[in-house]
């Protein structure tokens, strides 16, 4: 069943200083390699709106080029190298990456060096920010803030994600998680270029690294890297705190919100009480891909297809913060029913009730989604981080050797641990 799982990649921590962690992710099957750089922050509403200004700001312009057009003319003239940034949540961390990806050298003649050159272009744009009087460019942080406020603001756009989002923050009051990967507007207005630099300065001197350099590359050009990081400036190394799994759920909340939408979205969420290092994690996940995870799932064909209750209808997990989701589309006058139909899915599962085309559709349904990863070096980089993130050691074949080991009895164990605490519903006004 392992097919081409079995030829994966070597993944390896390389050296770990001033709370940097470098690891090297081998894999020869690219034409191009990548370095992902990436610092990890808890999740506040007093750093949210900074953490996702900074990176915005900083690939507008370094010292040497001045604007992400001449960024990007350079960028050309390495045989078409890509660079990107990003901020993303993990559970109750921030994670905020930059990135370069780049032709490998074997593929571009003896006289290039596009590690090095993507390198120090990466260290170029962390390091040596375009400022204005002792701060960032007052025109850059002011669009950045605008097109900051836009991705806030159109959070409402897609529906579907919305009331996925809100059932999540709704669950998680007064915890980190429910604070949005971009922060507030209220947060973003009291941004100023100054304090902004000095927030900038904080996450680069004190925030965890943790640096992957994927690829197929010379030990040298790993040395190298290593000779760099160790130049950067720290000093006391933030420890961040784990987040809360485990909570057991005293009354389950029910929350109404009304938009201008024509088609209801109902939104169910559960605590899993399920962490990723616990051998029920791999149970768990089996098991939310029996109740949602595609067509072959319950949701999908009792509530959707037979009770043609749902316009759609599926469940996902968030593993960092112990959490399960509902998510369908329904009728308004539907909800009751809906919600009757849906939790006798979690029942039936709970009773041992898996037929042979649920169990087994599962797994293949795992495997594809494991396989597929493998076809970015983006998506296997994300993988490890969130091994890390996560505390533990699988590579892409252990995980799915877990999925395969995990019984019917292991499914019904996990799917008692899930807890129903909050429904959402979004609706029309």
């Amino acid at each position: 069943m392992m097919s081409n799982l079995n030829s994966e990649e070597k993944v390896a921590i390389i050296d770990s200083f001033n709370g940097i962690e470098v690891y090297r992710v081998y894999a020869d099957k690219f034409k191009t390699n990548s370095i992902n750089i990436f610092f990890q922050d808890e999740l506040s509403k007093e750093n949210a709106a900074k953490n996702a200004l900074v990176p915005a700001v900083l690939r507008r312009g370094t010292s040497r080029r001045k604007s992400s057009r001449e960024i990007a003319f350079y960028l050309e003239e390495l045989y078409g190298s890509a660079f990107d940034c990003a901020v993303s949540k993990k559970g109750e961390y921030q994670i905020i990456q930059f990135y370069a990806d780049y032709v490998s050298d074997k593929y571009t003649g003896n006289n290039t060096n596009l590690f090095k050159d993507c390198l120090e272009l990466l260290f170029e744009i962390i390091t040596e920010p375009l400022l204005e009087n002792g701060a960032f460019k007052k025109d850059y942080l002011e669009q950045e803030k605008d097109n900051l406020k836009k991705i806030i603001e159109g959070r409402m756009n897609d529906k579907v994600q919305y009331a996925v989002e809100r059932c999540f923050e709704e669950m998680c009051k007064g915890e980190p998680f429910e604070i949005y990967e971009y922060g507030s507007i209220e947060d973003l207005n009291k941004i100023d270029a100054g304090s902004l630099y000095d927030h900038y300065k904080y996450i680069l001197e004190s925030l965890p690294m943790k640096v992957f350099i994927s690829g197929d590359m010379e030990d040298a050009k790993i040395e190298y890297a290593i000779k760099m990081l160790k130049t950067l400036k720290r000093g006391n190394i933030k420890d961040l705190a784990s987040p809360q799994i485990i909570k057991n759920v005293a009354d389950t909340r029910t929350v109404t919100e009304k938009l201008d939408v024509s088609q209801g979205k109902l939104s169910i969420g559960f605590r899993t009480n399920t962490t990723p290092s616990e051998k029920d994690y791999y149970s768990l996940v089996v098991c939310n891909s029996i109740l949602g995870g595609g067509i072959h799932s319950k949701l999908f064909q009792n509530v959707r297809e037979k009770e043609s209750l749902a316009y759609y209808a599926f469940s996902r997990l968030e593993k960092f913060k112990g959490l399960m989701l509902i998510s369908c589309g329904i009728e308004t006058a539907n909800k009751d029913k809906a919600f009757d139909v849906i939790m006798k899915q979690i029942e039936e599962i709970r009773q041992g009730n898996i037929s042979d085309y649920e169990y087994d559709s599962s797994f293949k349904s795992i495997k594809t989604g494991l396989e597929s990863l493998k076809d970015s070096q983006l998506s296997i980089v994300d993988f490890y981080l969130s091994q890390k993130i996560s505390n533990t050691t699988d590579t892409l074949k252990t995980l799915y050797e877990k999925f395969e080991a995990v019984t019917r009895d292991d499914i019904v164990a996990a799917a008692k641990k899930v807890k129903l605490d909050t429904v959402y519903f979004l609706t029309s006004k």
